[in-house]
């Protein structure tokens, strides 16, 4: 699984793990690379034996493009032994590999080495999530976290949102969610207000009627009301963060999609 960074690709691969009701092992290339000798491979070599003996399973390998970048000149001997290895055990030469599934995430496919490319028989490009992916995104994102949204804004923000990764959703949101926490501490006037009979303060403008000068530091704390988040708070929140996929990183993963790989979820 290949596409720009934060549109889910670890996620999706446990997705898929849970869904095959496998044995999945996720690694990174700092989990298998050893500064002693001899140690990567057998610790790569273990991986897929564990794998094996444990069938059905996943090995899922994040940044796979770490541990086998293209081949060249300047590459350490470690290194080339690493991918040697990998390559032998991807292959099942000698092993029974039938049951076992071995899933890449790459954000740079194109720094593959075209050996290791080719062992991955299908690869998919995860891309950016559309309109009707993103309106959901807002959804999930905000989940339970009492708001004035409805259907039609949550829309509307996926509009906003164009060219932003899941990642980048979940930073706006974030973002979005301190917002009546910022208007506590930046108030200087509160309001009275009754919440089921009972009397709290809330932040206001000076103007507002019945407002009271004071800061949040004056108001107890089971008395304190915070406002309700709105949808211009999270219209505040998109503008102001912009999206971290580049046009290029898009422009290269459509390239590399039309030569190598095929179009994914």
């Amino acid at each position: 699984m290949y596409g720009p960074p934060g549109t889910g690709k670890s996620f999706l691969a446990k997705a898929v793990a849970t869904e095959a009701n496998s044995t999945f092992f996720s690694v990174s290339s700092s989990d298998l690379v050893s500064k002693w000798m001899g140690e990567s491979e057998r610790l790569v070599k273990q991986l897929f034996a564990m794998a094996r003996e444990n069938k059905p399973s996943i090995i899922f390998i994040d940044e796979v493009d770490a541990l086998c970048g293209s081949r060249d000149e300047g590459q350490s001997e470690a290194s080339r032994r690493i991918k040697t290895e990998m390559l032998v055990q991807m292959d099942g030469v000698g092993q029974d590999s039938k049951g076992v599934l071995v899933l890449g995430a790459t954000n740079i496919p194109w720094q593959l080495d075209n050996a290791i490319r080719r062992r991955f028989q299908r690869r998919v490009h995860i891309s950016l999530p559309d309109l009707p992916a993103r309106t959901k995104m807002f959804e999930l994102a905000v989940g339970t976290t009492p708001c004035d949204l409805t259907p039609a804004d949550f829309r509307k923000l996926g509009e906003l949102s164009e060219g932003y990764s899941g990642s980048d959703i979940s930073v706006a949101v974030q973002d979005a969610l301190m917002q009546p926490v910022r208007k506590i501490q930046m108030s200087t006037h509160y309001k009275k207000v009754m919440v089921d009979g009972v009397e709290k303060l809330t932040p206001c403008s000076p103007g507002d009627q019945g407002a009271i000068e004071m800061s949040w530091t004056e108001v107890d704390s089971d008395k304190l009301l915070e406002p309700p988040l709105l949808l211009k708070d999270f219209i505040k929140a998109v503008k102001s963060s912009r999206p971290t996929v580049s046009q290029e990183d898009i422009r290269r993963s459509e390239e590399w999609t039309a030569e190598f790989g095929s179009e994914g979820a």
